[in-house]
């Protein structure tokens, strides 16, 4: 698969060293739900997603799941970085939410671009800081905004052009922090309105605007 590069637009910053680097490198194919880490694992390389999607998920004593941010092309996981950089162990568990192409970049390449490329170092903080963001974002959801609120703005971000949600109560209860009863009672009442309808792993968004409505209330 020559000239990866070349087809992935998110790089199109980095200067020729930089480039010329990766480019030895080959795209790997990972197949759907494939675990990536586990809390404990050390970060064998720094990833360069090129597609698919990845979610990381933190799992508390008692067993819940909380999912703390999505990696999707020309994004970065934080706790991949930070192993890679500073050798912190992982503390979530990373899962293959689709197939993926990724390749993977030896931490000695990864710490020589980072000290000789501006432009590659520029790509990994900026992509950094984003990720820090949504991890921000997760504990001000989970914190203060109403399960309501968090569990219309999911099913209006997981529904695709065809309004369905692929996910189990169970899986939608990760995504926003709450437990999987508390979720089903939820939708159930949803369904009873007409907003939505329920049916095995799969969601179907009847009234989009009252989801939109329910999402950006106060």
């Amino acid at each position: 698969m020559g000239g990866w590069i070349d087809h992935t637009p998110f790089l199109s910053i980095l200067d020729a060293e930089a480039r010329a680097a990766l480019e030895g490198l080959k795209p790997q194919h990972v197949p759907d739900r494939t675990t990536l880490f586990r809390p404990g694992d050390e970060a064998q390389a720094f990833v360069i997603l090129i597609s698919g999607r990845i979610g990381v998920y933190l799992s508390g004593r008692g067993g819940r799941e909380l999912l703390l941010y999505a990696v999707t092309p020309g994004e970065t996981c934080v706790q991949t970085t930070l192993g890679v950089l500073g050798g912190a162990l992982y503390t979530g568990e990373a899962i293959a939410e689709t197939d993926l192409v990724a390749v993977m970049v030896p931490p000695a390449m990864f710490e020589t671009l980072i000290a000789r490329s501006a432009s590659f170092r520029a790509f990994v903080f900026r992509a950094f800081a984003a990720r820090l963001g949504d991890l921000m974002f997760v504990l001000e959801q989970v914190a203060f905004v109403k399960v309501e609120q968090r569990l219309a703005r999911a099913l209006l971000d997981r529904a695709g052009a065809g309004n369905v949600v692929e996910a189990t109560h169970q899986e939608l209860a990760v995504m926003i922090g709450s437990a999987r009863e508390v979720v089903s009672r939820r939708l159930e009442a949803l369904a009873s309105k007409g907003v939505i309808a329920n049916e095995r792993g799969q969601v179907h968004v009847l009234e989009r605007s009252e989801l939109q409505r329910m999402a950006s209330a106060d």
